[in-house]
């Protein structure tokens, strides 16, 4: 499982998915001020999974059309610290045995809301 890491997407939450072994690819590292629409096509050729705090993806897909949609998890809430959309995301995999390939994800502090494609 590989992520994309969009702008918004705090550093120290990239750090504690790579520290687990996950791969993380970030876009403020390697693909600073690229358009949203740029950002799915990455995401779409490496089969990853976007991660953001960004509520216009799921608009744009929709909007759009995207025949083979990309999966994306928007996180909705504001967190404790920097490092807590990872430490949700990690649990989720890990203990919560969570799948999140071909689908839009919405994770909210008290809920998760999955639409699969």
């Amino acid at each position: 499982m590989e992520f994309l890491a969009n702008e918004n997407f705090p550093k120290p939450s990239n750090q504690l998915l790579v520290n687990k072994g996950y791969k993380v690819f970030s876009v403020s590292e390697m693909l600073s001020g690229i358009s949203d629409l740029e950002v799915i096509s990455f995401a779409s050729k490496r089969n990853q999974i976007i991660l953001t705090f960004d509520k216009n993806y799921g608009e744009i897909i929709i909007r759009t059309k995207i025949e083979q949609p990309i999966s994306v998890i928007f996180f909705r809430f504001n967190g404790k610290g920097p490092e807590e959309a990872g430490i949700v995301l990690i649990d989720l995999i890990e203990n919560k045995k969570m799948k999140f390939k071909n689908s839009f994800t919405v994770i909210e502090k008290d809920s998760i809301k999955q639409r699969k494609y």
